[in-house]
């Protein structure tokens, strides 16, 4: 299959991606590691309690760290020792077993349902503790708490923060026969756990954007046969229309402060970038041009946008100032280049690019313009950066099915997000800023 120049708009492409069936469940499989990795054994954590833990917390921090690939983890069979607690530690076995660093920990059961977490961070070699903390949850929350607890020890040992608390909204499509197909709006864990499903559709569903909060989602839905974007709370399930003109209304895209949406709209007869603000439902027109201006993008500073526009001839990435004036063409390496979005920093754009008959995942440098490849094809799509900025997360094509990858924005580190059965598609990584319900 040939990618069509912009997914967005061409019913071709909907027919192919909602054509096969796909779940919610995903599992991960590491394909390449950075080499260096750390070595760290998390000791499973001891419990105390009447009621049986309904999760395995200990094991939770570790896949989270192994999957990290900055880390090579010890498996708990492999112990000579399980301690709890930095004063039953003998560092010498931990020496022998080549270890760098020890996670150690105990539960306990406060009442029916509540739990308080120990954890220490221990150096091995050092012989003392690096960090500790305490902290109280519930049975709903073990795991979150599990993956706080992750990015505490991964920031205290790469020293920058980590996304493992984060969350991951992705579409998935179930082909139900006689031409008829089921699509589902879901949410995540960032390893792909605990997953919910917050729309159901019998009609496609694209574009998934978190709000700068993490409450909100805006998506595209195509109920009733046409397009429109929809921003739906995550917690509550409350929405609300807020694009339905005549022709397309697609790819929302926020705003750094939450109070506007960029996305593409014909109504006026050519596709176009349009920023409405939210409050008041004002629309602003930001392009005016006879080619199709698509995929919008805010910069985190919320000044500029970048787009898709094949006003050139071919799809290449653009930037405009949202206060307005003449478009910049910003990608010059290859044929088409498409899909853009900022690193939280503001330094990279990550994209899709075609490298012969390819397309994969590669990664702007703004300030000196090198786009460096890091997917392999064929058909590497949809973007989108961890709130750290050091993973991607996209959408691939293995073996004529569709399914979810992560790729570290050096290459290093590759990862596989997969079905048992089926597709998945269109991801995007949520901020760190959660609301809880």
């Amino acid at each position: 299959m040939k990618r069509p120049i912009l997914t967005l708009l061409l019913t071709a492409v909907l027919a192919f991606g909602w054509s096969r069936c796909a779940w919610s469940a995903l599992s991960i499989e590491i394909t390449e590691s950075a080499e260096g990795a750390l070595p760290v054994a998390v000791v499973p954590f001891d419990y105390t309690g009447k009621a049986r833990l309904p999760q395995d917390v200990a094991g939770v921090i570790r896949n989270d760290l192994a999957r990290s690939g900055r880390f090579e983890t010890l498996a708990p069979e492999r112990m000579l020792t399980q301690p709890s607690r930095a004063e039953q530690v003998d560092y010498h076995n931990w020496r022998v077993l080549q270890q760098d660093y020890l996670v150690v920990g105990s539960i306990s059961e406060l009442s029916p349902g509540r739990y308080q977490i120990l954890f220490q961070l221990l150096d091995v070699y050092k012989g003392g503790v690096i960090t500790g903390y305490t902290l109280e949850t519930s049975s709903a929350h073990l795991r979150t708490s599990a993956h706080h607890i992750a990015d505490i020890v991964y920031e205290k040992l790469i020293g920058e923060p980590g996304a493992f608390a984060t969350r991951i909204a992705y579409i998935t499509s179930k082909h139900l026969g006689k031409g008829r197909s089921h699509s589902a709006l879901y949410i995540a864990d960032s390893d792909g756990y605990d997953a919910q499903r917050i729309v159901n559709s019998d009609e496609p569903l694209m574009s998934p954007a978190w709000s700068p909060d993490g409450s909100r989602l805006a998506y595209v839905s195509f109920e009733g046969g046409r397009p429109a974007i929809y921003v739906q709370q995550v917690y509550t399930g409350k929405r609300r229309r807020i694009a339905a003109f005549k022709g397309i209304n697609g790819a929302p895209a926020w705003s750094p402060d939450g109070r506007k949406l960029a996305m593409t709209l014909s109504k006026d007869g050519n596709p176009d970038i349009y920023v409405m603000d939210l409050a008041s439902r004002k629309l602003r027109r930001i392009t005016r041009h006879w080619a199709i201006d698509t995929e919008a993008a805010f910069s985190p500073d919320g000044r500029s946008l970048v787009f898709t526009s094949d006003r050139g001839g071919q799809p290449q990435i653009y930037r405009i100032a949202l206060a307005g004036g003449r478009p910049e063409r910003v990608t010059f390496e290859g044929s088409y280049n498409a899909r853009a979005s900022y690193s939280p920093d503001g330094r990279k754009l990550a994209l899709v690019t075609r490298v012969g008959r390819d397309y994969r995942i590669g990664v702007l440098d703004l300030e000196n313009g090198n786009l460096d490849v890091l997917s392999d094809g064929p058909l590497d799509e949809s973007p989108s950066f961890a709130p750290n900025g050091r993973i991607i997360i996209y959408a691939a094509e293995r073996g004529n099915r569709g399914l979810l990858a992560t790729v570290s924005v050096d290459g290093s580190v590759q990862q596989q997000l997969a079905t048992q059965s089926g597709d998945v598609r269109e991801p995007a990584w949520s901020p760190y800023e959660q609301t809880s319900p």
